[in-house]
């Protein structure tokens, strides 16, 4: 209950974006010096064709922007781009809290900018158990003894949140399902949930807006605008307490003008170019909210927790 409290309340606690939309871009910032190349990493979750397809008008957008090359790295999974960021191997990415939360714990080395804010300008999302809508699994109780996919193992909602938050309810993933396993991503995880290789999978949901749509924001809107998925194949059957959205954060190495323009850049983003700021979010929202580190206190906490109980 402690963990379910403090996420809740980091995630009602980001203070509002203000007071950048008057600055004026630097077309020859100083910080090129040291950042010649801003390197992006991407998340694992869905193909690398859509993944670059959804960041192509970023990427460009930030070169005419700051008058810089933009090279984009797309992992495999969360881990790649963790292990790229605490190798000095790139600048800047968008995490989820438990991707930033083991980053942080692992080398302290990156600090967070900024975090999506929802259509009613919060700043947290939902982690959701679903199951094929023609299976016979109506609530969660009926999944006892059977499969579930994880997405991955530093996903937030993918796996961190469902994995603490129901066996806080009494369905402790380890016993209470005859097995789990990782999907790879939240993409593919739906994929294999229609396809019939597990009954269950856990994936992201903004909870806001049209759920015959995927909702506003998350994996699910993203598949069924790709035309990947019909909401009315699948159906939710759990759904998390409020998660804190992730941050789009860079290296603390970097210079501190650096910082502030990415936090500048970011912030005029979603009312000048709503497009790419949809593309990269995975649907509509608000806009970013700033943040500091200890937006993230309660993930942080929770992934101290799980390294404990693996040592152990």
């Amino acid at each position: 209950m402690f963990m379910r409290r403090t996420i809740l309340a980091a995630a009602t606690a980001a203070v509002t974006l203000a007071g950048l939309a008057g600055t004026a871009f630097a077309a020859d910032p100083s910080w090129k010096k040291d950042v010649p190349v801003i390197r992006i990493g991407i998340l694992g979750g869905e193909n690398d064709a859509d993944r670059l397809a959804r960041y192509d008008g970023f990427q460009k957008l930030l070169e005419t922007t700051y008058n810089v090359k933009v090279e984009l790295f797309p992992a495999t999974d969360y881990a790649g781009v963790m292990q790229g960021m605490a190798a000095g191997q790139l600048d800047l990415a968008e995490f989820g809290a438990s991707g930033y939360a083991g980053l942080w714990l692992d080398c302290k080395c990156v600090e967070p900018l900024v975090v999506p804010k929802e259509d009613d300008g919060s700043t947290g999302y939902y982690s959701v158990l679903y199951v094929k809508s023609d299976s016979p699994y109506q609530k969660l109780e009926d999944l006892k003894g059977k499969s579930l996919a994880f997405a991955d193992p530093n996903s937030t909602s993918g796996y961190l949140i469902p994995n603490f938050q129901l066996k806080d309810q009494g369905y402790d993933p380890a016993s209470f399902f005859g097995s789990t396993a990782f999907s790879g991503g939240h993409e593919q995880g739906v994929v294999a949930v229609m396809k019939g290789q597990y009954d269950a999978g856990v994936t992201w949901i903004s909870g806001q807006g049209d759920p015959a749509q995927g909702y506003s924001r998350g994996a699910l809107r993203s598949m069924v605008d790709k035309k990947m998925l019909d909401m009315k194949d699948l159906r939710i059957v759990w759904q998390s307490t409020l998660i804190p959205n992730g941050p789009w954060a860079t290296r603390t190495a970097l210079p501190e003008a650096f910082r502030k323009d990415m936090l500048d850049f970011l912030s005029r983003l979603p009312t000048e170019h709503p497009d790419i700021y949809e593309a990269v979010e995975k649907g509509a929202g608000s806009g970013y909210a700033p943040v500091a580190h200890d937006f993230f206190s309660g993930i942080i906490k929770m992934r101290e927790t799980e390294a404990t109980a693996r040592r152990s």
